[in-house]
This record gives C-alpha cells, sequence and structure tokens, in this order.
C-alpha cells in the first residue's frame, strides 16, 4: 500500500513555498490569505519534522525490540487486556483487517487537517488554543521518538502478526538488507492516539452542535485500529495521552500567567495617565 501522506522533503519544500506565499501576500496586504498560507506552512513544516524523526535516532536501534517486548511484559503485568488477544478476534475477517490497515494509514492526518481548516475558517477566535495544542503536543512526542521502541508487529514470538504486510498495505516497507528502518521504531508515543484524542476535545469543546459528540467514535476507532494492527500498544497511547494534558496544562498555566501580567501593568498604565493629565 502507497503512503498517503507526503515524504518530509515534499512537505518541507510545500512549507517553504507556502511561507514565501505568505510573506508575499502580507507585502501587498492580503492579510487574509497571509495567515492561511501561514498556518498551512507551519502545519506542513511540522509534518514534515514527524517525518524526518521517523528516520532518525539519538540511539542505537539494536534495543528497540527489547524495549518492546518489556512493555508488553509490564502491561501484561500490571493487568492490561493483551493486545494479541484483541488483534486475534480480527484477523478472521479479512475486510475488517483491510479497512483497519488503511484507517490507520489514512484517516489521523486526513481528520486533523480538516478540523484544523474548520476551527479556522468558522472559529477563528478559538484557532490559536486548538493549533498550539497541536505543535506543544506533537514536538514533544518527537522528542520521546527519538528513543527507538519497536512495534508489537515486530514481535511474532509474542503472538503479534503485521497484518498491513500480509495484505500488502504497508506504508512503511521492509527491511533493507536485513536492517529495519528506523521509520518504524517510533512506536511510543502514540502520535495517532495523541492526535485523535487531540481532535475530539478541539471538537467538543468548540462546536456548539449536539452533533459533536459524533467525533468521540474517531478516537475509539483510531485507539482500536493501532491495536488491532499491531501497530502500537497499550503504554504507546497512554503516554500520548499524558503529553497531550500536559500540553492543555502548559497552555492554562500560560494563560493565567498572562492575565496576572496584564493585572499588573494595567494599574501603571492608569497612574502613568493620571500623572500626564495632572
Amino acid at each position: 500500500m502507497q503512503n498517503l501522506t507526503l515524504t518530509w522533503q515534499s512537505a518541507g519544500g510545500t512549507a517553504v513555498a507556502l511561507y514565501g506565499g505568505a510573506y508575499a501576500a502580507a507585502r501587498v496586504r492580503r492579510t487574509g490569505l497571509s495567515a492561511i498560507l501561514r498556518e498551512a506552512g507551519t502545519l506542513l513544516a511540522l509534518f514534515s519534522l514527524w517525518q524526518l524523526v521517523g528516520r532518525l535516532s539519538l540511539m542505537s536501534t539494536e534495543h528497540a525490540l527489547d524495549r518492546a517486548r518489556w512493555i508488553h511484559r509490564t502491561e501484561l503485568a500490571v493487568g492490561l487486556p493483551d493486545e494479541a488477544s484483541w488483534q486475534a478476534a480480527v484477523t478472521p475477517y479479512p475486510a475488517l483487517v483491510k479497512l483497519a490497515n488503511y484507517y490507520y494509514a489514512s484517516m489521523h492526518f486526513t481528520v486533523m487537517i480538516a478540523v484544523l481548516v474548520w476551527v479556522f475558517l468558522r472559529h477563528r477566535e478559538r484557532y490559536a488554543w486548538v493549533r498550539t495544542t497541536v505543535v506543544i503536543t506533537t514536538a514533544v512526542c518527537l522528542a520521546v521518538q527519538f528513543l527507538p521502541v519497536a512495534p508489537p508487529r515486530m514481535l511474532p514470538e509474542n503472538g503479534f502478526v503485521d497484518v498491513a504486510a500480509e495484505y500488502g498495505q504497508s506504508v512503511y516497507g521492509g527491511a533493507v538488507g536485513g536492517v529495519v528502518k528506523a521509520a518504524q521504531l517510533s512506536a511510543m508515543p502514540s502520535v495517532h492516539v495523541a492526535w485523535c484524542v487531540l481532535v475530539a476535545v478541539a471538537v467538543v469543546r468548540v462546536s456548539r452542535s449536539t452533533l459533536r459528540w459524533l467525533i468521540v467514535l474517531h478516537p475509539v476507532l483510531t485507539i482500536t485500529v493501532v491495536v488491532v494492527t499491531a501497530n502500537h500498544f497499550w503504554a504507546d497511547g497512554l503516554v500520548a495521552v499524558a503529553i497531550l494534558l500536559l500540553a492543555y496544562a502548559a497552555q492554562g498555566a500560560f494563560a493565567r500567567w498572562r492575565a496576572r501580567r496584564a493585572e499588573e501593568v494595567r494599574p501603571a498604565e492608569e497612574r502613568e495617565r493620571l500623572a500626564a493629565r495632572g
């Protein structure tokens, strides 16, 4: 299966072109167009970085499988459901497996872009909050991913099956010369899970429609898909959600700090105005 997303080179090049377009639009005072191009460039630059980090590692990849085995053992020890049993319940149904592979390959980026466009066009005042959450969460996830961790599908001895490769739907490709590409060793944490939960929270918080709760199906489906396709452990998703919560907390703390600063500055400005009048 062909990867349905851009490479880091094409995403980075497009981001540069969009930034150039934003600068040109600002020069001719097309502020609306400039803002759209700048935001699109920022998101593509972030995506390019994500794609690039998947090919790099700060540490040797030789222990990535050991870390994955340790995660699986620890999950079972603390009583989490065995992901292999979830996968085994789905593998007898090829149509479901193929749909799960397709959903994993395409929907995380598609739904994120759709929601960001919707917020930008319909709820501009909330866009900065959503976009900043995406940037912080993804950046922290990328930093953690420099520590290589193999996905469950690379542990056949633990009962996992690489169903994407089995059905010719893998977006990663196979090993080259017996060496697994680093892009396949960035399972911890799961950006898929971080993004799907972020999208659901954004829609529920921003929209006033009663239909907004349907977006909850997206994280439910995504979390199920990443497990049954053996691309992530439960732990990958839990760490991703913890990072997302930290991003929300950081933004909340910064907003409170700015409010306090504004309260401190306002009386001083008023005194200066009164002194100038006197």
